[in-house]
């Protein structure tokens, strides 16, 4: 699956928290021999201390890949461990959120193929989608590179630009904590009916992610499902009757918000 040219001369991973276990999970899994990954981390977990890769020992000169998934206020602190790597021969992966493109160039200089990616925390479970964006030193090949990377925590996607990252914020990545929370009012919306908590709160977990996977692996559009399961003048339609009337408009503002934050920590 991975290339020789990766195996041989190897890739630092910056950052093994949740998101940079889960890449290393489906790097290993995917057949990346665990000899070629250099992990630095302060605090490894025995999971990560199990795996067999090199930790906090000597870098490669010049890695195919450095992946960077500290969060966004450690990378001042961690990014000159790596500026060595900045002559052009290393593609660095930042998955750290709010970092725009211009503070990588400005670390490891205009000759460095850099790569931006938005991913969301269903990645822990291998269903994450992750949007991608490089500056002009990225070809193809490292689109190529990262997407193949990426593709072990869920899907990928490649933007027209970075711009575009902001809005992807408010829609995937910070997307899963919005049906979190419908999770929670729909089972707040059971118990008022008279369902007990636990209960209530069950079905509204698996509604939610059964839902989700049906929309997944069904080949019809959101709009045709919803209307597969709603009946005329039946139930369905009475509840998405009050839901219709806010939702989109509240969901709108939603995004909106998200977005523009996004655009106020990128600054």
């Amino acid at each position: 699956m991975y290339s020789d040219d990766l195996t041989q001369r190897g890739l630092v991973l910056l950052g093994c928290g949740k998101m940079g276990s889960a890449m290393l999970q489906g790097w290993l899994a995917g057949g990346l021999p665990a000899g070629s990954v250099t992990v630095l981390d302060p605090a490894p977990s025995d999971w990560v201390k199990g795996t067999g890769v090199a930790i906090n020992t000597d870098l490669p000169p010049e890695p195919a890949v450095a992946l960077l998934a500290v969060k966004p206020q450690m990378m001042g602190e961690a990014l000159p461990r790596l500026s060595a790597m900045g002559g052009g021969a290393t593609m660095f992966l930042s998955i750290a959120a709010g970092t725009p493109i211009s503070a990588f160039e400005a670390a490891f200089g205009p000759q460095a193929p850099i790569i931006r990616a938005m991913p969301n925390t269903p990645a822990a479970v291998g269903r994450g989608i992750t949007a991608i964006v490089g500056n002009a030193k990225a070809t193809s090949a490292h689109l190529d590179l990262a997407e193949g990377l990426l593709r072990a925590i869920g899907e990928v996607v490649r933007l027209e630009n970075e711009g575009q990252i902001d809005a992807v914020t408010g829609v995937s990545g910070s997307g899963p904590a919005y049906v979190f929370h419908m999770i929670e009012a729909m089972a707040a919306a059971g118990r008022a009916e008279g369902l007990p908590d636990e209960l209530a709160m069950r079905l509204a977990r698996a509604t939610v992610s059964g839902a989700g996977e049906l929309a997944h692996q069904a080949e019809e559009s959101a709009e045709q499902l919803r209307i597969n399961v709603t009946s005329p003048q039946g139930t369905t339609e009475a509840g998405l009757n009050v839901l219709m009337k806010e939702l989109p408009d509240l969901m709108q503002r939603t995004v909106h918000a998200a977005t523009a934050r996004a655009k106020e920590l990128s600054k």
